[in-house]
């Protein structure tokens, strides 16, 4: 087996050259278009794909960086930090309490699903756990830190089994989003800001683009930008060494929230569109490089369970959303943007709810509401919350 290992710069290369190649194949398939997959979905999984093929095949291993892919994850929760002013966190009240709520039911009922499933095939019922809510809502960093405290239990193929389901649900929430998303607001035929009729929607890449910002501007928010990187970044190591643990997108997205308050406080005007234009870069780069270092050749002889399983939790997850969700948010347009959060993040990850969202939105028309809900929902509570019921999975007597 040969490794070929790619710096930042050639990791950064593949993923651009990914999105552009994505953007044509979009453009040529208006079926991707009408199902709402995000052009970095589509590219990631391309090279994933490229890169599986390589290893069966040609005997090569690729490892992409993975430095300027955290870098961008920070950079694009810092703008919506940025975005974020007190006077829209104030409307998050009861749909952000509803939104708490319907995701720790999707917690549960994802356990109870994998437990399920690991139990009909013969499994140990704790893998069930593993392939719940430690893969789909937590992802294959979650995944792989659990995978140890379950080998602490003797369940010896932890590792292949949750990392093989995370990289799936990652796959498969990103494909899945979005077209849901896409129906919901078709089946319903919801209106975006502006009062868009469906029979008046069009497509994004007609629509005129906004005039560019004077350099002076773009220069200004790009500091604004590394400073709030750099102070989220002083505030987490601060919070870890007085015993804290938290995720380096949620300071960074803080410390960008404390900057533009302040900045309305002082009378300071900040011009929102860069940093608009920016965080869908971020994006893009971060999601595009992501999904291309998926190693989906880890899956082997359990992708036959583990499919089965990802089925039934992408039809139990949409559900919750659809029937729960959607409903108790008042079944108009930003819930239905939200929904399309919470399937993100509830199959995939957070940048994958963002990138579908922002797919969602440039469709059919601006939902910040949405994007508040599921900035705040998703990137610190949902991960708590995981943990405490994952924790409260683990000292049942019959999953030991």
């Amino acid at each position: 087996m040969t490794t070929m290992a790619l710096s930042d710069l050639e990791t950064l290369a593949v993923g651009l050259f990914a999105l552009v190649v994505a953007g044509a194949i979009s453009r040529g398939v208006p079926l991707l278009a009408r199902l709402n997959v995000p052009v970095p979905v589509v590219g990631g999984v391309l090279v994933a794909i490229l890169s599986a093929l390589l290893y069966r095949f040609a005997g090569l291993s690729v490892q992409f960086a993975g430095q300027l892919t955290t870098f961008f994850l920070l950079v694009f929760f810092t703008t919506v930090g940025l975005s974020a002013k007190l006077s829209a966190l104030k409307a998050g009240g009861r749909p952000l309490v509803i939104l708490c709520v319907v995701t720790v039911i999707l917690l549960v009922v994802q356990n109870v699903t994998g437990i399920l499933v690991a139990t009909a095939s013969g499994a140990h019922p704790f893998y069930g756990v593993l392939v719940g809510s430690v893969s789909f809502v937590g992802g294959p960093g979650t995944a792989a830190a659990w995978a140890k405290e379950a080998q602490a239990m003797g369940l010896a193929h932890a590792p292949e089994v949750a990392v093989g389901a995370a990289t799936l649900a990652v796959v498969v929430g990103a494909l899945v989003s979005g077209p849901v998303t896409g129906w919901l607001i078709r089946r319903h035929q919801l209106r975006g800001p502006g009062g868009a009729t469906p029979a008046s929607w069009v497509a994004p890449d007609v629509a005129p683009p906004p005039p560019a910002p004077p350099i002076a501007t773009i220069l200004g928010v790009l500091l604004l930008i590394v400073v709030a990187v750099l102070a989220g970044d002083a505030a987490n190591q601060w919070a870890r060494a007085h015993g804290l643990v938290l995720p380096g997108f949620l300071t960074a997205m803080l410390a960008g929230a404390v900057i533009t308050n302040v900045a309305d406080l002082v009378g300071a005007r900040i011009d929102f569109t860069p940093i608009e234009r920016g965080g869908e870069i971020a994006l893009q780069a971060f999601l595009v490089t992501y999904l291309m270092s998926l190693q989906l050749w880890t899956l082997g002889a359990a992708i036959g369970p583990l499919m089965i399983n990802v089925v039934i939790q992408v039809v139990v997850t949409v559900l919750v959303g659809v029937l729960l969700l959607y409903r108790w948010l008042g079944r108009d347009y930003d819930a239905a943007v939200t929904v399309g959060g919470f399937l993100g993040f509830g199959l995939s990850s957070m940048p994958v709810a963002m990138a579908t969202m922002d797919s969602v939105a440039l469709r059919y028309g601006p939902s910040p509401k949405a994007f508040l809900l599921i900035a705040l929902a998703g990137s610190f509570f949902v991960d708590l919350a995981n943990a405490f019921i994952v924790k409260g999975f683990m000292s049942l007597p019959w999953l030991q």
